[in-house]
């Protein structure tokens, strides 16, 4: 499509009050963008449109502003795909209010991939992040690409676990413009999806973050993917939102267990016992897709994780063994406790723990607290 072609588009987008579903439904009756800023008021109103909307639209207004974002759109080095693209996610086409246009950053062609999204809370415990982390890398290893939100927290660890993997791919869905990085703590790994994956958004350049945005977002999220897999979440969490939307969608959804005493552990508890897969490994979730989707998939070999942790052990020094013993995925442990359990001297603990960490086997935690890597 040539780029003036995308002004009408983009004026829907801009019109106030004209959210998607209503933008939708226009371009279903009236055919076109040109179609609807033709058509005459008494047909606007017949559609039975709020008054304003109705007025905004056939004021044509939104037509100039619509060209202004297109110089700044080329400006930022995004493209533009509206609903009736080839490129356009097929999966997420088929949901009851798709954006009709998305702006996008990086290999679009990943938009078609077999997709997986990992969601979860903000502030995550270390086991949900060290899941979260393993689960994307995993999924990803196996040629899944990994759909997550960008927000901190669970999003950040997925993305950062597909990342991980050497021939691994991300999609980050944003609830602000595609221009904005939010939050600011996520600035590497946008770079890095940029470069490696795909960024989109339905928000128009600029938009502020605002939380009535996530919720819009998390119909992507979910509409795009085989599934959803939900790693912590509180009791109204925007994960939530997103498995709920996933079930109407028709998509699997899936738990990560988590503590029963942990706030952030009631989301993906209460999903399985309403019927989620509970999930633990990529096994898990590689087993509930489609057996054409499975056969695409990248055999990689396959050792547990307990056989890996097995032959970590019988790796380690005799002063990092006891340590490595002590430590656990969940719960973390302080440099003090472990000087007193192990019967080893603070300067062996020190040293012991530094060669684990080195290792990648233990990861230190701020004010000396230690935790065994999640394999």
């Amino acid at each position: 499509m040539h780029s003036d072609d995308y002004v009408g588009w983009l004026a829907l987008a801009l019109t106030p009050g004209l959210g998607a579903r209503t933008a939708g439904k226009l371009l279903r009756e009236f055919g076109s963008p040109d179609a609807i800023f033709s058509a005459s008021l008494t047909a606007l109103e017949g559609q039975r449109l709020p008054a304003a909307v109705a007025q905004a639209l056939h004021s044509r207004q939104a037509l100039s502003d619509a060209a202004k974002e297109l110089a700044k759109v080329q400006a930022v080095g995004c493209r533009l795909l509206t609903w009736d693209e080839p490129e356009y996610p097929a999966r997420l086409r088929e949901i009851y209010d798709p954006p009709p246009l998305l702006y996008v950053k990086g290999n679009i062609e990943l938009l078609n991939r077999h997709t997986i999204s990992i969601v979860g809370a903000r502030r995550p415990t270390p086991y949900g992040n060290q899941m979260a982390e393993r689960l994307a890398k995993d999924l990803a290893d196996r040629g899944l690409v990994v759909t997550s939100g960008l927000a901190r927290g669970i999003d950040a660890s997925a993305h950062k676990g597909a990342l991980a993997s050497a021939a691994g791919a991300t999609i980050g869905v944003l609830g602000c413009g595609i221009d904005v990085i939010y939050p600011k703590e996520n600035k590497k790994i946008f770079e890095q999806i940029e470069q490696r994956g795909a960024i989109i958004s339905e928000f128009p350049l600029g938009s502020f973050p605002a939380p009535q945005n996530f919720p819009i977002r998390n119909r992507i999220l979910a509409g795009m993917a085989l599934g959803v897999v939900v790693v912590e979440g509180q009791q109204y969490s925007g994960s939530l939102i997103t498995a709920r939307l996933a079930m109407e969608f028709g998509r699997e959804v899936f738990g990560v267990p988590g503590n029963a005493t942990q706030p952030s552990s009631f989301g993906p508890n209460l999903l399985i016992k309403q019927g989620a897969k509970l999930a633990t490994s990529w096994e898990d979730v590689v087993e509930e897709l489609p057996t054409p989707v499975r056969a695409e998939l990248m055999p990689v070999e396959s050792v547990s994780h307990e056989e890996r942790s097995a032959l970590v052990e019988e790796s380690l020094a005799p002063t990092e063994k006891p340590l490595y013993g002590l430590l656990s995925v969940d719960e973390a442990c302080h440099v003090d406790e472990l000087v007193e359990r192990s019967g080893l001297s603070s300067s062996e603990v020190l040293a012991a723990l530094f060669d684990l960490e080195l290792k990648g086997v233990v990861r230190q935690l701020p004010g000396k607290q230690f935790l065994k890597v999640l394999l």
